[in-house]
C-alpha cells in the first residue's frame, strides 16, 4: 500500500490525545460506609466492570476513528499492475481493406469495428489512427467521428509494415501501445518483423462467419472471328459453395448477356460472344459474401490497322505481304538503300529481314522505336557478320549469336503459354508436319524460346518490355535455307508478333499496379490529357513520345470503373480499373501467425484492460467508511453500554 499524501501520516500522534484523556479519567472510586450494604455489594461490583470495559470500548473506537480519518486524508492506493507503461502513446491501426466487408455476428466486420471504437473508447484518450488509406495524428473519438463513420474501403491491400513505418516515423519520446485491428487476410510472418519489441502490441482480429466466396479474376479474348469476338471471364471460388450463380454483362451500362452459372471446382471459364466493335462495360456476378471482387470493369476497342514496314529484298520480302493484308495492315517494304527514316516512327512493327549488315543510324532509331512501344522483328541473314548482328541485338537484351552451323534441324516444339500463341491452338499438338532449317545461328540467351529444335535450341524467341518486344529468329527464313514459309505456324507467328500491345486486347488494369498507357496522340506543349468518369477525375503522368504519348498512372484512380481517356472533351480511349483480387480468399486468415503476440477477443476488452491495468486501485474511500463505521459505534456504545 502505497500514500499520495504521506505527511499527513505524522498527524497520527494525535492518537495520544484519546489516550491521554482516557488516563485522566480512571480515577479511584470513593468509599461511603453504611450501615447494612449486604444487599449492595454484588450490584457495586458490577458497575465498576462494566464502566471499566465501557472506556475501553470507548478509548479504542476513538483510536480507530481518528486512525481511519488520518489514513483517509494521507490518500492510500495500491499501485497499477502496469503502472510503467501509465504514459504510453496509444496507436490503433485500423484495416479497412476489401476483406472486412465480410460479415461477422453483428454485421460487416469494419463497419462493426468503427462502432466499437466509437462506444469504448474514452472521450478523454488521446490517440492517433493509421488506415490502409489514411493517417489521423493525436485525435480523439469526438474529433474523427464523421470521419469514421464515412470511412470506405481501401483498394490497397493491409500492409502492417507500412502501418508499422509510419508509426515509427511519427516523432515521440514516450513508449507506445499499439492495437492493430484486422481480420489478418494476407498477414505474413516477416511482416510481423516490423514491430518493435518495445511496443506494447495487441492485435483484435475480428472473425467472419460466412468464408465462401467467389470472385471474378479476369477476362480475356478467347477467340477472334470475323465479326465477333468470343471472350473468357475467369472465376474463383473459395471455399465450398456449389450453389448457382448468376453472371450478366453490361456494355455501357446496357445489359448485352446474361448466364447462370455453377461452380463445380475451384476455377470456372464462363464465355461469351460479343460484337466485335468498342466495348466499355464490366461483368457482374451476385453472391452472399464480398461485393468488391464481383465485378470486373473491361474495355475491348474497335480494331485499327497497324503500320507494319519490312527492310529487305522484295523477293525474300514476299510472303508477308500475304500475312499482312490490306483489310487489317498498313504494310509496306523497302529495301536498305530506299529506306525513309521518317516512316520509322509511324510503324507498330518493323522487320529486319535478313540485312547484310545493320547500319548504326539504323540501329539507334529501332532503340528508340522499341522504348516508345513498337514491335521489332529480327531475321538473320548468313551473309551478316557476327559482331555487327551481336551489336544490334545489345541495344535490345542479353542474346548472343555464334557462328552459324550448317546442319539440318526440325523444329519441333511451341511454346503453347506464350503470348504468341495465344488463341491459336484449340489444345497443344504433340504431333504435326514439323518445319526444318538448312543452317542456323547458335546463341546464348536467358530469354525463352517460343519455337525450339528438336536439340532443344533455340529456333525463335523474344526480348520483352514493358511496351514491346523484340523477336529473334536464329535461322533466316528464305526459302533456300528453310521451309517454314510453308508451315501452318508462319501466319499466327508473324501476325501475332506484329500485334501491338496497346492497339488489341482487353484494357482491364489494376489498381495501385503503377499502370502505363501507350497511345497514339498527337499533343503540343500545352495539352494536357486526363483520365476520367462521372466519379473521379486525375491527370496522370504523361510523356510525350513524338506521335505518342505514354500515360503512367501512379496509384490512381481510387475508384473501380470504366474512364475515358480524354484532351480536353475529346474521348481518344477507353480504359477500365479493377480492384486487386487480393483479399478474396477469407479462409486465408493468418490469426496463428499471432501466438507470440496478445490477442483481445473485442475493442472494448483492449480499453477496458488498459484501464485496470494503468489505474491505481484507490481505496481511501474504505478508510472513510471505516471511519463512519466506528463513529456510529461509539455512539452505540455511550448509550447502550452501561
Amino acid at each position: 500500500m502505497q500514500f499520495k499524501h504521506p505527511e499527513i501520516l505524522y498527524f497520527l500522534f494525535l492518537l495520544l490525545i484519546p489516550v491521554l484523556v482516557h488516563l485522566f479519567q480512571l480515577r479511584r472510586f470513593k468509599k461511603e460506609y453504611f450501615t447494612n450494604v449486604r444487599f449492595l455489594k454484588e450490584i457495586s461490583i458490577q458497575t465498576r466492570k462494566s464502566s471499566k470495559i465501557k472506556k475501553w470500548l470507548l478509548l479504542a473506537t476513538r483510536l480507530l476513528l481518528l486512525t481511519f480519518i488520518i489514513l483517509a486524508f494521507a490518500q492510500p492506493f495500491f499501485a497499477a499492475k502496469d503502472s510503467k507503461n501509465s504514459n504510453n502513446e496509444l496507436y490503433i491501426v485500423l484495416d479497412n481493406s476489401y476483406s472486412m466487408q465480410a460479415k461477422g455476428q453483428k454485421g460487416a466486420l469494419l463497419k462493426r469495428a468503427i462502432e466499437d471504437l466509437l462506444e469504448h473508447a474514452p472521450a478523454n484518450q488521446t490517440f492517433s489512427l493509421v488506415t490502409n488509406s489514411e493517417t489521423f495524428w493525436n485525435t480523439d473519438v469526438k474529433s474523427i467521428q464523421k470521419e469514421l463513420q464515412n470511412l470506405p474501403y481501401s483498394p490497397l491491400s493491409f500492409q502492417l509494415e507500412s502501418a508499422m513505418a509510419k508509426i515509427k516515423s511519427h516523432p515521440s519520446n514516450l513508449n507506445k501501445d499499439v492495437v492493430v485491428i484486422s481480420d489478418a487476410i494476407g498477414l505474413q510472418s516477416k511482416q510481423l518483423k516490423s514491430i518493435d519489441k518495445s511496443w506494447n502490441t495487441i492485435f483484435v482480429v475480428p472473425k467472419a462467419e460466412q468464408k465462401n466466396n467467389v470472385a471474378i479474376d479476369s477476362v480475356f479474348i478467347e477467340q477472334t472471328l470475323d465479326n465477333f469476338y468470343e471472350i473468357g471471364i475467369h472465376l474463383t471460388s473459395y471455399g465450398d459453395d456449389n450453389k448457382d450463380f448468376p453472371m450478366a454483362l453490361y456494355n455501357k451500362e446496357k445489359l448485352i448477356a446474361k448466364t447462370i452459372f455453377k461452380m463445380e471446382s475451384k476455377e470456372k471459364i464462363v464465355k461469351f460472344t460479343i460484337p466485335k466493335d468498342d466495348f466499355n462495360g464490366y461483368a457482374s456476378i451476385t453472391d452472399n459474401s464480398l461485393a468488391y471482387d464481383n465485378t470486373l470493369y473491361f474495355s475491348i476497342s474497335k480494331p485499327e490497322k497497324l503500320n507494319v514496314l519490312s527492310i529487305g529484298s522484295p523477293e525474300k520480302s514476299a510472303f508477308l505481304s500475304r500475312i499482312y493484308t490490306a483489310a487489317e495492315f498498313n504494310f509496306t517494304n523497302y529495301a536498305l538503300a530506299n529506306l525513309d527514316y521518317n516512316q520509322l516512327e509511324n510503324q507498330d512493327a518493323i522487320i529486319l529481314n535478313e540485312l547484310t549488315d545493320i547500319p548504326q543510324a539504323l540501329q539507334t532509331t529501332l532503340k528508340t522505336f522499341a522504348s516508345k512501344g513498337g514491335n521489332v522483328i529480327f531475321i538473320p541473314s548468313v551473309e551478316n557478320s557476327i559482331s555487327n548482328i551481336n551489336s544490334f541485338l545489345s541495344n535490345f537484351g542479353k542474346i548472343q549469336f555464334q557462328n552459324a552451323q550448317k546442319n539440318e534441324k526440325l523444329i519441333t516444339k511451341i511454346a503453347f503459354n506464350n503470348p504468341v500463341f495465344k488463341s491459336v491452338f484449340e489444345k497443344q499438338v504433340a504431333n504435326f508436319q514439323y518445319p526444318k532449317t538448312n543452317s542456323s545461328f547458335g546463341f546464348t540467351s536467358n530469354y525463352p524460346a517460343i519455337l525450339s529444335y528438336e536439340d532443344q535450341s533455340t529456333f525463335l524467341t523474344s526480348m520483352p518490355n514493358d511496351l514491346s518486344s523484340v523477336y529473334v529468329f536464329s535461322a533466316a527464313l528464305n526459302k533456300d535455307n528453310s521451309n517454314f514459309q510453308n508451315s501452318p505456324l508462319i501466319v499466327p507467328v508473324f501476325y501475332n508478333m506484329a500485334q501491338s500491345i496497346q492497339k488489341t486486347g482487353i484494357s482491364s488494369m489494376l489498381i495501385g499496379e503503377n499502370n502505363s498507357i501507350f497511345m497514339n496522340a498527337t499533343l503540343s506543349k500545352d495539352d494536357i490529357l486526363s483520365i476520367k468518369n462521372k466519379e473521379e477525375n486525375f491527370i496522370p503522368i504523361q510523356q510525350i513520345l513524338n506521335s505518342k504519348v505514354k500515360l503512367t498512372c501512379a496509384d490512381k484512380p481510387e475508384i473501380a470503373g470504366n474512364y475515358g481517356v480524354y484532351k480536353a472533351d475529346e474521348l481518344l480511349k477507353n480504359v477500365s480499373f479493377n480492384y486487386n483480387r487480393t483479399e478474396s480468399a477469407l479462409a486465408e486468415s493468418s490469426e496463428n501467425l499471432l501466438t507470440d503476440f496478445t490477442q483481445k477477443e473485442s475493442i472494448s476488452t483492449v480499453f477496458d484492460t488498459l484501464q485496470f491495468e494503468r489505474t491505481n486501485n484507490e481505496i481511501w474511500k474504505w478508510f472513510v467508511i471505516l471511519a463512519l463505521l466506528f463513529l456510529v459505534l461509539e455512539v452505540l456504545i455511550q448509550k447502550f453500554v452501561k
